[in-house]
């Protein structure tokens, strides 16, 4: 993986970090912007176009998750990462981080050999991820359901349903190959990653959120084995 390639938007309120991860990141050769506040990083990420944001959740102007929230409605930044690092490990925190979008949530202290680790996989996931989809269906049609997903948005019975990013993504697996039940393994793996760590009750929430959004009937829950999608 060539790391000049790839462009990383740093947003923190605190300078030394700023210096501290940015520093770091161009040791590894990866093209660094930086922000000091939400406001801020939403007009960096505009101009820049960043293929991953790592950014942090307490800052003025604007917090980290209304941060993220606003940049994914942005559809030029539709395919850039947002990870959160922060000293916040609470699992609400951490819920909320991802129900705004997020695709990592790496908590602090962190050795910086184990951050550009976690930066890698993500950069490298993601590239497969777009490569995979290049010539896959934009909408998809089943049943009372339409699902956008260059627009993110699913419709049922032509009603719309807003999901964030991880919910999104988990109906989108799930109808993929509908009544094929998907192992807790594989959901993690698929929309977590195998290389980000997350609570034991990551799924079982974010399945719960969806099924009060889509109707507790369409997701089936296979007792020690996993999820699947009826229609």
């Amino acid at each position: 993986m060539n790391n000049k390639n790839f462009r990383i938007l740093i947003v923190d309120d605190e300078t030394d970090i700023l210096e501290f991860i940015g520093y770091n990141l161009r040791k590894e050769n990866f093209t660094v912007y930086e922000a000091k506040n939400g406001k801020e990083a939403i007009k960096t990420a505009k101009n820049t176009i960043p293929h991953l944001i790592l950014m942090d959740v307490m800052m003025p102007e604007l917090d980290g998750i209304e941060a993220c929230e606003q940049i994914r409605l942005i559809p030029e930044l539709k395919n850039t990462l947002i990870a959160f690092l922060t000293a916040r490990g609470e699992d609400y925190s951490q819920i909320a981080g991802f129900d705004a979008g997020a695709d990592d949530y790496i908590t602090k202290p962190i050795k910086p050999k184990v951050l550009i680790s976690r930066i890698k996989a993500l950069l490298k996931r993601h590239n497969s991820k777009i490569d995979s989809h290049e010539n896959e269906e934009i909408i998809i049609e089943f049943g009372n359901f339409r699902i956008d997903k260059e627009k993110h948005l699913v419709y049922k019975n032509n009603s719309e349903i807003n999901l964030p990013k991880k919910e999104f993504s988990l109906l989108l697996l799930l109808v993929s190959k509908t009544h094929k039940v998907f192992t807790r393994e594989e959901i993690f793996e698929k929309i977590w990653g195998n290389d980000i760590i997350v609570g034991d009750r990551t799924i079982d929430v974010h399945i719960r959120k969806l099924r009060e959004k889509i109707g507790d009937e369409f997701i089936q829950t296979v007792k020690g084995v996993g999820y699947k999608f009826v229609s």
